[in-house]
């Protein structure tokens, strides 16, 4: 195989050879910044336009746009892209969209695009074979290699594929070879001996009524692959044991023996069954040490409870993380943020000698991030304050909204119905990412936190008195159009069909 190679980057050369060849083509980097690079540098070197308008739908997919917005329209009029998580959902919808229909030539990814996406790549290019991890830079696993060159050469699209590493030098290129060519792919462990994995099916088949006994729930595990690989008995039994111990004084489960003590004849013979929060939080999927977290600071909150104090135990929970992590420069700004919410929160700072206040001060930068969300901070401003992608500011978005869901549900079991009301009005809030007093304009279909904003700043602060100004004055603040659409809305059968399919997942 020649390549023409004009320029220093191999994976440039690369693909523009792709390019020339009339193919497609996913390059891998190791980071989003790497990918956006490599992208930007492609788009520079070819002479393809695009003619369909997807750069005008990158841009319109935030409002306004934001740099990554801008970079990746750039890149789109030349056909080329880069996926990676912190994009939004519908602008990676976007990318791989146009990929699979022929639009898109190269795309410069994470490991986004290593698995379960079938696209029509003919060439992969492995740009970067190591990554930052616990102990700095290193060789990623070769299964994960695998992955990626497995998006070559798929069989609904091409008949070959090829999958070409970018090595530095020739050692480099033998260690390689060695290492993923020749290489054995890891043992593949199973995961059900995590703690939170087993309580979380335990829970869930007890809930259902698949299993309940002790012997149908030591049966059940011993055919999982789990007790198949460690061939341990006593290790499994004891796990179990545990998880369901956790799961009683969670009182998510209850026992049939109430006693101290068992004879020998009857071990064996107890019986589980959920109570009603255990079956709702199997329901929920939530891991069940978070619903016993959320139970305890549930009954910690007072009849007013602090918005950002709820953001805080959201952002404790397990399934918010990855947590934002806290850079030495930034200790000051926690510790404001803590004098100024400190005595609100439900779940209290530990001692900074303790081994959990790294984690708790982690906890706290998420909240911010979530709390400036709705406080209606830019995209633009997160990106530069916390370092996060509007792609991942909405994801944490999302699993903060499920796990107030999860606290509102569990506040209602716990007829603690005084909480709900500031929970439902977070979810809004947290939707929308608007002030308290833009829950009423937000009501309006097309009306979002921009044009909710510029109505409440010039005077316009609920649907009576959209209704009551004039057209030419709403047409002045959010055009002509939507200023017509909101004057239909406001005789009151739309707004409520709105309102009723905007607060159906709040009640």
């Amino acid at each position: 195989m020649k390549i023409n190679t004009p320029y220093s980057d191999p994976a440039l050369n690369l693909a523009l050879d792709t390019i020339s060849i009339g193919k497609q083509a996913i390059v891998f980097a190791n980071t989003k910044r790497s990918a956006e690079k490599i992208a930007e540098e492609i788009a520079k070197k070819t002479k393809l336009r695009d003619l369909t308008g997807m750069a005008g739908k990158a841009t319109s997919d935030i409002s306004p746009p934001t740099k990554q917005c801008k970079r990746l329209a750039g890149c789109l009029e030349k056909k080329v892209a880069f996926h990676h998580a912190g994009l939004t959902s519908g602008q990676r919808g976007l990318v791989e969209d146009n990929f699979k229909n022929g639009n898109i030539k190269i795309v410069a990814a994470t490991t986004t695009m290593a698995a379960g996406l079938d696209m029509p790549a003919f060439r992969v290019i492995i740009r970067d074979l190591k990554r930052f991890g616990l102990h700095g830079l290193q060789y990623i696993p070769v299964i994960e290699y695998l992955q990626m060159s497995g998006r070559a050469g798929r069989p609904r699209y091409d008949s070959k594929g090829e999958s070409i590493i970018v090595c530095s030098s020739e050692e480099n290129r033998s260690e390689v070879e060695e290492l993923y060519i020749n290489g054995e792919p890891e043992p593949i462990y199973s995961k059900l001996a995590a703690e939170p994995v087993l309580r979380t099916y335990v829970l869930s088949l007890i809930a259902s009524g698949f299993i309940s006994s002790e012997k149908s729930i030591l049966d059940f595990f011993m055919k999982t692959f789990w007790a198949h690989q460690y061939s341990n008995t006593t290790a499994l039994n004891s796990s179990l044991r545990k998880a369901l111990e956790q799961l009683i004084g969670w009182k998510l489960l209850e026992s049939s023996y109430k006693g101290d003590f068992r004879p020998a004849s009857e071990l064996g013979k107890e019986a589980y069954s959920a109570t009603i929060l255990g079956k709702r939080v199997s329901e929920l999927y939530i891991d069940p040490l978070t619903a016993n977290y959320l139970c305890e600071m549930l009954l910690r909150a007072p009849k007013e409870v602090h918005s950002f104090a709820l953001l805080h135990v959201v952002s404790s929970a397990l399934e918010m993380r990855p947590l934002l992590k806290v850079r030495s420069k930034e200790f000051d700004i926690i510790q404001e943020m803590l004098v100024k919410y400190g005595d609100s929160l439900l779940d209290k700072e530990p001692s900074i000698y303790e081994a959990e206040y790294d984690k708790f001060q982690d906890s706290i930068k998420t909240a911010m991030l979530l709390h400036e969300w709705i406080e209606e901070k830019g995209e633009e401003n997160l990106l530069e304050e916390f370092g996060i992608r509007p792609g991942e500011t909405r994801a944490k978005v999302e699993i903060a909204d499920w796990i107030l869901y999860c606290m509102e549900e569990i506040a209602r079991i716990m007829k603690m119905m005084h909480l709900l009301p500031a929970l439902k009005k977070l979810r809004l809030r947290l939707k929308y990412g608007v002030k308290e007093e833009l829950i009423p304009l937000i009501r309006l279909r097309n009306i979002g936190r921009a044009r909710a904003r510029r109505l409440f700043n010039s005077g316009i602060k609920d649907v009576g008195e959209v209704r009551t100004a004039e057209l030419s004055r709403l047409s002045l603040i959010v055009g002509r159009a939507v200023a017509e659409d909101i004057k239909k809305q406001v005789d009151g059968s739309v707004i409520e069909e709105k309102r009723q399919a905007s607060l159906a997942d709040y009640k």
